[in-house]
């Protein structure tokens, strides 16, 4: 293989990961040549307008797939929280590298000694609705740019909400004041995993990229995943799943939310493969989700 074109978003977390996924592949074939494509996405455009406004995950995600399809790139590198759940037509989701700390991160603030009726600042309902759990008091305001303009702004809020694998991959760590545990923060579906997208009649391009999967981290993703497909592919509504491998089986921990948090449904399930997540999204739907996503 000469080489391969990567499509990828341009902001530098997004090429951060890009040349992850080139380093990894020219590990397993030192002479491939990789170069970038750099794709702009609406969600980069449209800075004013929250994420769940313009659409949910994809509006991240169209634009460097529609690169792939139309043969300008031959892979693309997405974080993985940000991929739909439903893949695109054409596309297959052939690897899914090694998987970064998928918790949620404050700057500015350690949740216990944010005052009271703290303002916070983050784009994401999920977030939000996971928060007031804990302090009913918080106040929100919109967070969304690249990671440099979210820090930027950490000064004028009490505090602000990340991904913390963002920050790790871009050697900011140090900026983080506390790194929310999945008991207090459910993640989202994915988060701190790559997704490697190629063409689905690629055989070998697949055959390179599942060289550099993780298998432990797909078989978490894959289940995560399930868990929102269930619930009817990109729920608009909060909500989150966290999974990990104990003895060998799937551990999924996933809730589902109404959108100002007032109800919500949570639960846990273990299993031998991704459909813990079809399970347990079943389970929650009859518990009173169901009821949710008809509001």
């Amino acid at each position: 293989m000469p080489g391969v074109r990567v499509a990828t978003r341009g902001s530098p977390l997004a090429r951060w990961q890009a040349e992850r996924v080139a380093e990894r592949l020219q590990a397993f074939d030192p002479d491939l040549q990789v170069e970038l494509v750099l794709v702009e996405t609406q969600g980069d455009r449209r800075l004013d307008v929250p994420i769940w406004e313009l659409g949910g995950k994809g509006v991240f995600a169209k634009e460097v797939q529609t690169a792939v399809l139309a043969g300008d790139a031959d892979l693309a590198v997405h974080s993985a929280k940000d991929l739909p759940s439903t893949t695109t037509p054409g596309l297959v989701l052939a690897s899914v590298p090694e998987r970064g700390d998928p918790r949620d991160a404050l700057v500015g603030s350690t949740l216990a000694d944010l005052p009271e009726g703290a303002e916070v600042a983050t784009g994401s309902l999920r977030r939000q609705v996971e928060l007031l759990r804990h302090r009913p008091d918080l106040r929100f305001v919109s967070l969304r740019g690249n990671m440099a303009r979210r820090l930027a702004q950490a000064a004028d809020h009490d505090a602000i909400v990340v991904a913390a694998v963002a920050l790790d991959r871009l050697g900011l760590g140090d900026e983080i004041t506390e790194r929310l545990d999945v008991a207090t923060m459910l993640p989202q579906v994915a988060q701190g995993a790559l997704a490697v997208e190629c063409r689905a009649a690629d055989a070998a391009l697949r055959a390179t990229l599942a060289a550099i999967e993780d298998a432990a981290a797909r078989r978490c993703v894959d289940a995560e995943r399930a868990f929102l497909v269930e619930l009817g592919g990109d729920c608009s509504l909060p909500a989150g799943a966290h999974a990990v491998i104990e003895d060998g089986a799937v551990h999924l921990t996933a809730f589902l939310a109404s959108a100002d948090g007032a109800s919500h449904v949570r639960g846990e399930r273990t299993g031998p493969s991704a459909s813990v997540g079809t399970e347990l999204a079943r389970e929650l739907l009859d518990a009173g989700g169901r009821a949710l996503l008809a509001t």
